[in-house]
């Protein structure tokens, strides 16, 4: 079992929230001669794969960023590719892993998409909502500053009615305005692809997450990759701003 592979300190709490950036799928489809979409495949399989080894690692929550607001810049032909590769992922691969057990939440604006798809998300996420294997968590047409301008905006809205006073926002009202609101923040975020930013995800969250960056391109990273990483967050020491 890959949960044995975890090498964990007696005491230690274990990691109950991954974040991953799954970046370098048309650097991959590129260096090989390919196109796009199959780049875009190739990704969307290795996210199956890892879905099933953070379930046998005991992870609680797994978010995978998928589609940023930025990504609509794209050209046309890469965007309808993307949304009708979303469609298959969903229709099969999230059926599947929804029927075994998974709870499935979205982050960011679904309205977007075309309307079969927002209502195949709406209907997987009300279905999956007493699932307890894992929280696979897909971040959407999201963006971080997006989400925390709509934060903002539903405070400040909140001010507005008299519901709230100015002396009642704080950390905790912020946190629970967000779209993550119930879900801890995340204690690893790994990107792939060979970038070492963030890339507009999850800043408010991630404020004290443990960042590693990986040169492999996400369609080449594997289940002991995966293993590698919880393993070296496992051996960092976490101060949250402490000493």
């Amino acid at each position: 079992m890959i949960q044995e592979t975890i090498n964990k300190k007696e005491s230690e709490l274990k990691v109950r929230h991954i974040g991953i950036i799954m970046d370098g799928n048309r650097r991959w489809a590129k260096s090989k001669g390919l196109r796009i979409i199959e780049g875009h495949k190739h990704g969307a399989s290795t996210a199956k794969n890892i879905i099933k080894t953070a379930i046998e690692c005991e992870i609680e929550n797994l978010t995978l960023f998928a589609f940023s607001s930025e990504n609509w810049k794209r050209k046309s032909e890469e965007i309808n590719d993307l949304i009708g590769l979303l469609r298959y992922f969903l229709n099969k691969e999230i059926k599947n892993l929804v029927d075994g057990g998974v709870k499935l939440k979205i982050l960011g604006d679904i309205s977007l998409f075309p309307e079969d798809i927002v209502n195949s998300l709406k209907n997987t996420i009300l279905s999956s909502q007493n699932n307890n294997k894992i929280n696979l968590i897909i971040a959407i047409n999201y963006g971080a500053r997006q989400e925390i301008t709509n934060s903002v905006k539903k405070i400040a809205n909140e001010v507005l009615l008299n519901k709230i006073k100015l002396k009642d926002i704080s950390e905790k009202k912020i946190s629970e305005s967000l779209y993550t609101s119930g879900i801890p923040d995340p204690d690893l975020i790994i990107r792939t692809g060979g970038d070492s930013r963030l890339s507009n995800f999850l800043l408010w969250q991630s404020a004290y997450s443990e960042l590693i960056f990986i040169k492999k391109p996400w369609p080449d990273f594997t289940e002991s990759d995966f293993v590698e990483a919880v393993n070296e967050f496992n051996n960092r020491e976490r101060r949250f701003g402490g000493f």
